[in-house]
């Protein structure tokens, strides 16, 4: 129907809560901001969306630095980046976290919907163990040489074996794990994951 509003759905990126963010973050989020003002002045029904990414290893790593539980550290940089971003104005209509309990449930919904469906599959891989903790180390507390491409930049060793198309910097020996304790020699364990997809090798709301 002509002149009906268009219906507009502005999906920013979400910023890790890992440390206050720069300005290289406000200059991608300011095209979003300046996308969605551009839609509300003509008319069209906008909803501006986003929030902090408190899930992964960043938030760890920075939890690690400061000496904080990984729940006090996204705790003050939610805050922290929230703050900002009322102060620079940008027009979100919901500012949230992923760690809010609808999020939580949305997201193990789509998972389980897609692994019920025959679309995920559980598969048996090597990971990184912390001897000295028994914790369970993402890729980005390995330190060392990736043994496909020889990348040797320290933790992004493991990021650039992800890139070569492996994860067998898991597998290397001349691979460390660092950690709140410092570094130390990491052993592998194997784990059960079902993230591999058979199918494929207008007022401000925010905090």
């Amino acid at each position: 129907m002509a002149g009906t509003p268009a219906r507009i759905l502005v999906a920013v990126a979400w910023p890790y809560a890992s440390g206050p963010r720069h300005l290289g973050h406000v200059a991608g989020m300011g095209t979003s901001d300046i996308f969605a003002r551009y839609h509300r002045m003509k008319g069209n029904d906008v909803l501006m969306v986003s929030g902090t990414d408190e899930n992964g290893t960043p938030s760890l790593i920075a939890a690690d630095r400061e000496g904080l539980t990984p729940k006090q550290a996204v705790d003050k940089y939610n805050r922290i980046i929230a703050t900002d971003f009322r102060a620079l104005g940008f027009s979100y209509d919901l500012f949230t976290r992923t760690t809010t309990r609808n999020h939580v449930v949305v997201v193990q919904d789509v998972f389980k919907t897609l692994y019920d469906k025959g679309y995920l599959i559980k598969k048996t891989a090597l990971g990184a163990l912390q001897a000295a903790t028994g914790r369970t180390l993402p890729d980005r507390y390995i330190e060392g040489t990736c043994p496909i491409c020889g990348y040797t930049d320290g933790t992004r060793a493991a990021t650039s074996a992800t890139t070569a198309g492996t994860s067998s910097i898991r597998t290397s020996s001349s691979s460390h794990a660092r950690g709140s304790t410092g570094r130390s020699r990491s052993s592998r364990r194997p784990s059960t994951t079902t993230s591999t997809c058979r199918r494929s090798s207008s007022s401000s709301r925010i905090g």
